[in-house]
C-alpha cells in the first residue's frame, strides 16, 4: 500500500499549533496511509507551543514528523501591536524561502521511494501566500481554516469587495446607527452589521491590505479545510457549492480533548478548582474566561465582580493580571495581583459561592457536571468546546474575529447576547447590570438557547463518529487529496 505525505505549515501561535495538531491526529486515524511532516514557524517563546511541539516526538514519530524552521528576525515588534495581521503577514514572507528549502529537501528525499508520494501542503490561513511554494515545486495546496465557515465567507465577501474599494473601512458612528445597512457576506442569512466585522477591516496600519492579500491566495487552493461541522453551520456551508470555489471540506468540531495543560497551570491549582467544582450542584456554575489575552483593567473587573455578586450566581472566574500595564483615565495601572483590582470587601461577601483563579483548565471546566454556563470572549476553539460539552455562552467578544464569531453564534440561537461589538483595548466598559443579566440568562435551566446547545452538543459528537457528517467529510478529503497528486 502506497503512503501518502501531507506538508502542513501551521501559523505560530498555541491555538493554530494545536487545532493543527489535533486535526493531523484526526487524519492518520482515519487512514493508514496518511504521513504527515509539520514545518514549526516561531516568533516568540511559548511555553505552551513548545511543550506541544515536544509532544508531538512521542506521538506516533514513525507517521508523525516535526521540522522545527530556523528562526528569522520578526519584523518590528511595535508593529504588532499596531497591525498584528501586518506583522503576521511579513513574518510568514520572511518563512518562505525556508520553507520552499524543507519541502525542496522533503521532495529529494522522497524521490528514491516508490512507497511514499509528497501530496501536498496544507497551509493555516495566514500562510497562504505559501501557496506559490506549492505550485512551484508541482504539489497541491489546501488551506486548513481554524475558524469557522462564516469567517470564510467574509473572505470571499473582502475579495469582491476590494476589488470594488480598495481602502478600508469606516468604523460606524454609534451616534447614527441606522446608517449602517449592514453587509451582504456569504454564509450570513442577513446583513451583517459593521460594528461586528473583525478589527483589521478598519485597521489603516497595514493589517486590512495584509488581510486582503491573504484572502486572494485562497482561490488558488486545491481545497478548503474548516473547523466547523455541517449540522452547525448548515446555511453557510450551502452558500459555498456553487462552483466558483475550491472544494469545501468541513471537519470539525476538531478540539483537543487531551490536550497538554497550560504551563502556568499547575498541578495543585487545577486539583484546587476541581475540587471546589465537585461540592457544586449540578448546572449551577458560571464559568467566566477569555482567552489567552483577555485581561481587563480595574474599572471593568470592579463591574464584573458586582455583576456576578448581583447576580447570586454560583461562579468560577479565571481573572487574569495584563502581560503590560493597563492605561486608565489617571494614567498607567499597576496591580501585582488579580485581587487588589476587586471591589473592597468583595472576597469576603461571596464566601464559597464563588471562587476566582488566573488559569482554570478551560475543556476539563466546561465538562463538569457543575457547570452550566460560560461567559467568554468567543475565540472559534472556545465555542467549539462550549458545544461539545453542551454549555451554552454569553458573548463577550474582545479582539481578532470574536465579534463576528459571537454574531453568529446569535443569530443561529445558540448563545446570551451580552455583546456583540465590545473590543479591547477602549474606553469601553460593560457594566455590572448588563453582566448580572447576561449570567442570569445563561443560567436559566428552562432557556432555549440551553435547549438548542444541548441539541448541538449530540450533533458535535455524532459529526465526528463513523458514518457522521464530519468524519465522511474527512474520508472524502483524502480521497480527493490522493487523486490531485
Amino acid at each position: 500500500m502506497k503512503k501518502v505525505e501531507l506538508i502542513f505549515v501551521p501559523t505560530p501561535g498555541a491555538g493554530h499549533l494545536a487545532s493543527t495538531v489535533e486535526f493531523v491526529k484526526r487524519l492518520i486515524h482515519h487512514d493508514d496511509r496518511i504521513l504527515v511532516t509539520i514545518l514549526s514557524i516561531e516568533w516568540s517563546s511559548s511555553g505552551f507551543a513548545d511543550a506541544y511541539s515536544e509532544s508531538l516526538a512521542t506521538l506516533q514519530p514513525d507517521r508523525i514528523q516535526l521540522i522545527q524552521l530556523s528562526r528569522v528576525d520578526p519584523p518590528p515588534l511595535h508593529l504588532w501591536t499596531l497591525a498584528p495581521e501586518a506583522f503576521m503577514y511579513a513574518l510568514i514572507q520572511s518563512y518562505i524561502p525556508h520553507v520552499r528549502n524543507a519541502v525542496t529537501n522533503i521532495l529529494s528525499m522522497k524521490s528514491t521511494s516508490d512507497s511514499i508520494r509528497v501530496a501536498g501542503l496544507v497551509l493555516d490561513l495566514f500562510c497562504s501566500p505559501m501557496v506559490d511554494v506549492a505550485t512551484e515545486l508541482g504539489l497541491s495546496s489546501y488551506i486548513y481554516l481554524t475558524s469557522n465557515a462564516s469567517f470564510f465567507g467574509l473572505v470571499l465577501y473582502l475579495q469582491a469587495l476590494h476589488r470594488q474599494n480598495s481602502s478600508e473601512f469606516e468604523y460606524p458612528n454609534p451616534e447614527n446607527p441606522n446608517k449602517d445597512l449592514g453587509h451582504l457576506i456569504p454564509g450570513f442569512a442577513n446583513p451583517v452589521p459593521s460594528c461586528v466585522l473583525p478589527s483589521f477591516m478598519f485597521n489603516k496600519h497595514g493589517s486590512y491590505t495584509a488581510f486582503v492579500k491573504i484572502a486572494e491566495r485562497f482561490k488558488d487552493a486545491k481545497g478548503i479545510v474548516i473547523n466547523t461541522f455541517e449540522e452547525l453551520e448548515t446555511y453557510a456551508l450551502s452558500c459555498f457549492v456553487n462552483g466558483q470555489n475550491p472544494p469545501i471540506y468541513p471537519v470539525g468540531p476538531v478540539i483537543h480533548l487531551d490536550s497538554l495543560p497550560h504551563p502556568e497551570l499547575d498541578q495543585l491549582q487545577r486539583d484546587r478548582i476541581m475540587k471546589w467544582l465537585d461540592n457544586q450542584p449540578e448546572s449551577s456554575v458560571v464559568f467566566l474566561c477569555f482567552g489567552s489575552h483577555g485581561c481587563h483593567g480595574p474599572p471593568q473587573v470592579k463591574e464584573i465582580a458586582l455583576g456576578l455578586e448581583q447576580s447570586g450566581q454560583r461562579f468560577l472566574w479565571s481573572l487574569r493580571m495584563p502581560e503590560t500595564p493597563l492605561n486608565d483615565a489617571a494614567g498607567a495601572v499597576h496591580c501585582k495581583n488579580p485581587e487588589e483590582m476587586l471591589p473592597e470587601g468583595f472576597l469576603e461577601r461571596i464566601q464559597e459561592r464563588g471562587m476566582i483563579c488566573r488559569w482554570a483548565p478551560q475543556l476539563e471546566v466546561l465538562g463538569h457536571k457543575a457547570v452550566g454556563g460560560f461567559v467568554s470572549h468567543c475565540g472559534w476553539n472556545s465555542i467549539l468546546e462550549s458545544l461539545w460539552h453542551g454549555v451554552p455562552i454569553v458573548t463577550w467578544p474582545i479582539y481578532a474575529e470574536q465579534q463576528l464569531n459571537a454574531y453568529m453564534m446569535k443569530e443561529v440561537g445558540l448563545a446570551v447576547e451580552l455583546r456583540l461589538d465590545y473590543r479591547g483595548g477602549t474606553s469601553d466598559i460593560v457594566k455590572a447590570e448588563e453582566i448580572e443579566e447576561g449570567v442570569r440568562q445563561v443560567m436559566d435551566a428552562g432557556s432555549e438557547v440551553r435547549k438548542k446547545v444541548k441539541e448541538m452538543a449530540e450533533m458535535a459528537r455524532k459529526a465526528v463518529m463513523n458514518g457522521g457528517s464530519s468524519f465522511d467529510s474527512i474520508g472524502r478529503f483524502i480521497e480527493d487529496m490522493i487523486a490531485n497528486t
